[in-house]
């Protein structure tokens, strides 16, 4: 993608969508931390659904610990890989109450020390709760990123690293948001729907896809 393109482009999906969120839903930012972790390889859907009915009972990390890890798994069990994850949430508890005081670090360091915490997971908090401009590339900004041209690469990290170069700073922290929901509702995995696609102009993939008769 051309770099004269990469603003019309995103002043296009702002238009759109001017005050994009997380489909995640939490009321805190442990809540928030809890429901990225559980979300590795699920869906928000699934997810929301688990956490609908365990934040009202445990949304703190000492009422998660309280509830063991037993009674935790009964709550997530409907989520992929729900064991480890309980396990992953479990210590990621006990170490934010025994390190933390029951808070959420809002350093990077801090956030991937924890179990179950990665860099995606990371920048999904300091995005979302922070306000802070990082890029969470999941797999639909890596497959955006890439088939786009707005930032290709052969790992998440040089993915990330080249959107937070060429993403105009005006844009760059909604940016993580706006790419997500495109890849997840228009700009398909196994067929981008560009006829209805508002970035068409700008975007460098060939041969667009047509309509369907």
């Amino acid at each position: 993608m051309k770099s004269a393109d990469i603003a019309p482009f995103f002043a296009t999906l702002k238009a759109a969508n001017p005050m994009p969120v997380t489909e995640l839903e939490y009321t805190s930012v442990f809540e928030l931390l809890t429901a990225v972790l559980l979300s590795a390889q699920a869906t928000d859907v699934g997810v929301n659904k688990a956490t609908r009915k365990l934040f009202p009972v445990a949304n703190t990390p000492q009422k998660i610990l309280d509830l063991g890890l037993e009674g935790l798994e009964a709550y997530i069990k409907t989520i992929g890989l729900y064991r480890s994850k309980a396990r992953h949430l479990m210590e990621t508890c006990r170490i934010l109450v025994e390190r933390h005081g029951g808070v959420v670090p809002r350093s990077r360091e801090a956030l991937e020390a924890l179990p179950g915490v990665g860099r995606k997971t990371a920048n999904v908090v300091l995005n979302s709760a922070f306000g802070e401009a990082t890029m969470a590339v999941d797999t639909h900004i890596f497959r955006l990123g890439n088939r786009t041209g707005l930032a290709s690469g052969k790992t998440p990290l040089e993915v990330e690293l080249k959107l937070l170069k060429r993403i105009p700073a005006e844009y760059l922290v909604d940016a993580h948001h706006w790419l997500i929901l495109h890849g997840r509702y228009v700009c398909l995995a196994r067929k981008p729907m560009c006829w209805q696609c508002g970035v068409v102009p700008y975007c460098s993939f060939k041969p667009k896809t047509p309509q369907p008769d």
